[in-house]
């Protein structure tokens, strides 16, 4: 390693500029070889979409400033605030440092601060035309999919997705849990792949092991495993079509659909249409005495909070769980994923402290998969008129834990 910042060094110019060289000598000095160099610029620490410095390097340094000026990336009042040096600047924060590519930022960085504070102090470079938008140095990919690839993005989507429906796997695959600790001495450390924190746990599992198939992601072991396609020690956990799959393949899919290139137009991103937060709990929801015709399908509750305030329902949802009904015991019982509004205080709130559910007033929504509709489409949404069977009020002192369920009898959800 010691060998490679030694040639990073020369790659990039340490043969030195004087000062008062003109933005030609310093760009073929300085930038040219990052241009040139077959390694790749910092970029790649937070970007997936083909991002590279080098997109936007120019064969020339005028035309390389007029495109970064053009675009807005350069403060011709504060060289030193421009926005390129900023895009230079950042880092992943979320994952171990890499030592390689924190070298290669700094000396990036270096060396387009000085380039560019040449460029302004040149009165004739500054005042030249526009560029035409085809002449502009820009990213392979549309910008939309250059932010949609970034890592803090994808984090992001794996909180809602993964993270937030960790409870599902229980404390088998929990690093530190007992479950997970008696399972490792069997299986090895492959079982315990939920970490500390989310980005602990994505970096794991992308970089650690093969619990994804970036060529046919419906054939992830991420996927086959819950759903017990593929001998899974902790038995069924998911259901074709049922929330957590949904979750889970949503995240997996966009990220092969990144990686594998598939995202040409911004129309291709997937579209975000929960405005929710959505945050994994211990609390558990039980529905006792349930119908015959409810046996062995699957049942979503969907629970809304009353507002003193108001006198009346919440219209958002505060928490949704679903779970095939175990016919015989006439039972249906899981723990709920929580959710709040983005941008509200307790968004806010249980970002800090954890999400909680205050003791209180409550309505439950029952909808039942009647004719398996999930399991032949499985990102299908459930029709409300046709598989709502009914509505219940209760009152909850929510406390997490298996034994410490929150119930209501099935004979107290009616239709009316």
């Amino acid at each position: 390693m010691h060998h490679f910042f030694i040639s990073l060094s020369i790659i990039v110019g340490y043969a030195g500029t004087g000062a008062g060289d003109s933005p030609k000598v310093v760009f073929e000095k300085r930038i040219l070889p990052i241009f040139k160099s077959p390694n790749p610029s910092s970029c790649t620490e937070c970007h997936l979409a083909n991002l590279d410095l080098k997109n936007y390097i120019l064969p020339t340094s005028e035309k390389t400033f007029l495109s970064l000026r053009d675009q807005g990336l350069v403060d011709m009042k504060e060289p030193g605030k421009s926005k390129i040096l900023k895009f230079i600047s950042m880092k992943d924060n979320s994952s171990k440092p890499d030592l390689i590519l924190a070298k290669t930022r700094e000396e990036e960085f270096k060396a387009f601060s000085e380039w560019i504070k040449a460029c302004c102090e040149d009165e004739s470079l500054r005042a030249m035309p526009k560029l035409k938008i085809e002449e502009l140095g820009l990213p392979e990919k549309p910008i939309a999919i250059v932010r949609h690839a970034r890592k803090d993005r994808l984090l992001e989507s794996f909180e809602q997705n993964i993270w937030a429906m960790r409870f599902r796997c229980m404390n088998c695959h929990t690093a530190g849990h007992p479950d997970s600790i008696k399972l490792q001495k069997e299986h090895g450390d492959r079982v315990a792949w939920f970490k500390k924190t989310p980005s602990e746990t994505m970096d794991h599992i992308l970089g650690k092991t093969k619990l994804i198939d970036l060529e046919s992601p419906e054939k992830s072991l991420l996927l086959l495993k819950p759903l017990n396609e593929v001998k899974h020690g902790g038995g069924k956990k998911f259901i074709m079509g049922d929330l957590g799959y949904q979750a889970f393949r949503n995240w997996i899919e966009d990220y092969t659909r990144i990686r594998g290139g598939a995202y040409k137009t911004a129309s291709d991103l997937p579209r975000e249409i929960n405005n929710q937060t959505q945050f994994g709990t211990e609390l558990w929801f039980k529905i006792t005495n349930t119908p015959a015709d409810w046996g062995d399908k699957l049942l979503r509750t969907t629970i809304y909070m009353w507002d003193e305030k108001l006198g009346d329902w919440e219209k958002a949802p505060i928490a949704v769980s679903d779970r095939l009904v175990w016919g015989k015991g006439k039972t249906w019982q899981h723990t709920v994923t929580v959710m709040a509004s983005k941008g509200s205080e307790r968004e806010t709130a249980w970002k800090k402290t954890g999400p909680t559910l205050l003791p209180g007033k409550y309505k439950v929504v029952v909808q039942i998969d009647k004719d398996g509709d999930l399991t032949k489409v499985w990102n299908a949404k459930l029709d409300e008129k046709t598989t709502t069977v009914g509505t219940g009020e209760f009152r909850a002192n929510w406390r997490p834990g298996y034994g410490q369920m929150t119930s209501i009898d099935a004979a107290n959800i009616t239709s009316k």
